[in-house]
């Protein structure tokens, strides 16, 4: 009976969250308020605050929430002695299947909306949502202290592989209203991204067995 307490607490933050959706999509950034969300949750101001210290933290752990959990389980992790290309696919695959998520769009939409009226919400939103190291950059960093790729700069080369993924799966539908990409359309783009990164970044066996020729 001791998780129960638990139980009940997560189950009131997931009502939370789901409420600040709902508001967040159907009223915008600005008119949005703690209090809204209280009302549509069912639970008091109070308890919100509980939770998060305000709007946009509340905002941030959705953003979060939708990135990270797309109901696929935890994130593909860099594999070693695996085709790196297959390890990439699952990353992508992943990423894409969340870019055709209606919630995710339109929450996105809402983030870019409140962050052209106010470039320091934006960069706040940003800070927030990068406070941790997002899975594809961690698989870069691993695969590069491996040996198997030669990046200087994980975070930069991850920017690159995601411009590539968004500019057909995120900012045509964000933007222009453009229908999420089919599956056959997802798969083209993993692939093409895929192969584009690591025709730039993957380090050829041979010259691993020169740096390790004991290996």
């Amino acid at each position: 009976m001791n998780d129960i307490p638990q139980r009940l607490t997560d189950r009131k933050r997931a009502a939370i969250v789901n409420a600040a959706v709902e508001e967040f999509i159907a009223a915008g950034y600005d008119a949005t308020s703690m209090d809204r969300i209280a009302a549509r949750a069912g639970v008091s101001k109070r308890t919100v605050y509980n939770h998060f210290d305000g709007k946009e933290s509340l905002f941030a752990a959705i953003l979060h929430r939708l990135w990270d959990a797309s109901e696929t389980g935890d994130a593909p992790v860099y594999t070693a002695g695996e085709p790196l290309r297959a390890q990439l696919l699952a990353l992508l695959s992943r990423k894409l299947r969340l870019m055709t998520d209606d919630a995710f769009l339109s929450l996105a939409r809402v983030a870019i909306a409140a962050g052209i009226h106010s470039p320091e919400r934006a960069r706040d939103m940003v800070a927030r949502i990068g406070e941790r190291e997002e899975d594809v950059t961690a698989w870069i960093r691993k695969a590069a202290a491996d040996g198997r790729l030669t990046v200087a700069d994980p975070v930069f080369a991850g920017q690159q592989l995601h411009g590539i993924v968004k500019g057909f799966a995120f900012w045509p539908q964000v933007t222009m209203g453009q229908p999420p990409l089919s599956k056959s359309e997802q798969k083209k783009v993993a692939e093409a991204a895929a192969d584009m990164f690591l025709a730039r970044y993957e380090r050829a066996a041979s010259e691993r067995s020169c740096a390790n020729p004991e290996g």
